[in-house]
């Protein structure tokens, strides 16, 4: 009999690892599919596919801190990775990603995306510099959509600040004439309404928290079927599933983390196994403030330990 048939084939190998090895498997990055992603990079997908024009359609992914945006920007980008010619010594780059600078100031922006680029300018160099090396390396790489991360965060400039850094992301839309795609929090659509001729070009894609339906089910057992965990676990039910989301609100990184946990937890104890009574053990230390839901009284023993 084959053994760990309750894990997909391809995962079987991992849990035949050592503790030491299974837990370092456990706290790695990894990529699980979930309905909202595939729904996201389908749209990615096809906002590329997009022949230039006047007016170029965006988008505006948003959603609360943790629920994922910046995990399906990531695996879009693995998914176009730049592409080196030896031949011609030129770099192709579809897609570009870049970070919201602290500040919305302009010059900080063109760094920032110079950076993305591979190609960081001079410190001090002035703003109309940098533009047009961004606008020269961006045709030269062939760059067809510009990804702006944390976006909400344009909010921490004054109102003149706010203005001129919307305008540079117009431009650079305008004169490229390649999709935009902004992610960032709720506040990102407060953001792109202060600039009404801006917040008219782009779509708004929501990402929902998680509740219980089959798509946490779904993800339950997607994760029952690749954790090194040597027996079956009960994570499927919808007892369980009401408690995940009790400890998680339904936040997608509180929920990876919570299961990682409980799986850690699972290999250190030899019962190699996640059941509803694994997140209810008073000695579980969950790994993020944001998910502790305990009561003051097991809160106090712990500290007292």
């Amino acid at each position: 009999m084959t053994a760990y048939e309750h894990l997909q084939p391809s995962y079987r190998q991992y849990a035949a690892l050592d503790t030491d090895e299974r837990i370092a498997w456990l706290r790695a990055d990894r990529w699980l599919e979930t309905s909202q992603a595939t729904s996201v990079i389908s749209r990615l997908e096809d906002l590329l596919s997009y022949p230039p024009r006047d007016r170029m359609p965006c988008l505006l992914l948003y959603g609360d801190t943790g629920i994922g945006k910046t995990k399906i920007i990531r695996k879009f980008l693995r998914d176009h990775a730049p592409r080196f010619d030896r031949g011609t010594g030129v770099t192709t780059m579809p897609v570009v990603a870049m970070q919201m600078p602290a500040e919305p100031i302009e010059r900080d922006a063109y760094g920032e995306l110079l950076n993305a680029l591979g190609a960081p300018g001079p410190q001090y160099e002035a703003a109309w510099r940098l533009k047009a090396v961004c606008r020269s390396l961006m045709r030269d790489m062939g760059v067809r959509m510009l990804i702006i991360d944390e976006i909400h965060a344009v909010l921490t400039g004054t109102f003149r600040q706010q203005r001129i850094f919307l305008n540079v992301i117009r431009f650079l839309a305008n004169d490229l004439k390649v999709p935009l795609i902004c992610a960032g929090t709720d506040l990102a659509r407060q953001a792109l309404l202060t600039d009404q001729q801006l917040a008219e070009r782009f779509e708004a894609f929501h990402l929902k928290r998680w509740s219980n339906d089959k798509y946490l089910a779904q993800l339950l057992s997607s994760f029952a079927s690749i954790m090194p965990l040597r027996e079956p676990s009960d994570i499927g039910t919808a007892a369980v599933r009401q408690r995940v989301l009790e400890l998680t609100d339904g936040v997608t990184v509180r929920i990876f983390r919570l299961i990682e946990t409980a799986a850690v937890e699972a290999i250190r104890s030899g019962s190699e196994r996640i059941t509803l009574e694994s997140f209810n053990a008073g000695e579980l230390v969950l790994p993020l403030i944001s998910m502790t839901r305990y009561s003051e009284r097991q809160l106090q023993r712990r500290i007292g330990r």
